[in-house]
């Protein structure tokens, strides 16, 4: 791995920016290696299942990859300090929504890759779409938040390009899970709907308390 792509896998703890590859060695998808994972999580039963009723049994989005998805986010962001992996130069995390997008730029931004903008384009498309459904009230006006608020429509906004841009990452290591930040972008409103039912039904069971959102 290249100094380049240090800098870019330390642009988020935990995860590992991979270099570009050019040989044909079979490789395991890394969302799916997530998802396994998140197996190991104890409330990965219970978000597959409460993401599966409001999915596919509400919505009729009958596609395991992104409720698949969509349950390993919660379990991440079931703890809150995942909110906010994107680190700046001295390793404090990044919490205006502006300053990931910094983050993510390699050319005008602090990039150091486009691995790297990869990498945290997809945490900022993680993050819209979890905020966006449900804690929309964290980017509502006159929300109480230490750092800049951005609104609802722009979280959809930079959540779809978010992924869109991901899925655009479409070679090598990349080239198979791109069709799915692909349907992500497309299906953001849907996928944000899904997640408020998703939320009521937590609400009606009342099984966890609401993360920090700052």
């Amino acid at each position: 791995m290249s100094k380049q792509d240090k800098k870019a896998a330390a642009a988020i703890p935990g995860e590992t920016v991979a270099a570009a590859h050019t040989d044909n060695r079979p490789r395991v998808r890394p969302w799916k290696v997530c998802m396994q994972e998140a197996e190991t999580h104890p409330l990965e039963p219970f978000f597959q299942q409460a993401v599966r009723n409001s999915y596919e049994g509400k919505l009729g989005l009958n596609d395991p990859d992104v409720t698949g998805y969509v349950a390993h986010l919660l379990c991440e962001f079931s703890d809150a300090q995942n909110l906010y992996k994107v680190r700046d130069a001295a390793g404090h995390p990044i919490e205006d929504l502006e300053a990931m997008l910094r983050a993510a730029d390699p050319v005008h931004g602090t990039a150091p890759s486009f691995d790297a903008e990869r990498s945290v384009r997809k945490h900022i498309g993680d993050y819209a779409l979890f905020v966006s459904g449900m804690y929309p009230e964290a980017a509502a006006p006159g929300s109480r938040r230490r750092v800049a608020v951005a609104t609802l429509p722009e979280l959809i906004h930079v959540g779809k390009e978010s992924y869109f841009i991901v899925s655009q990452f479409n070679l090598f290591e990349y080239e198979q899970e791109a069709p799915l930040f692909a349907r992500l972008s497309d299906w953001f409103e849907r996928c944000i709907l899904g997640l408020a039912l998703v939320r009521e039904d937590l609400k009606t069971r009342k099984a966890l308390p609401p993360p920090i959102v700052n």
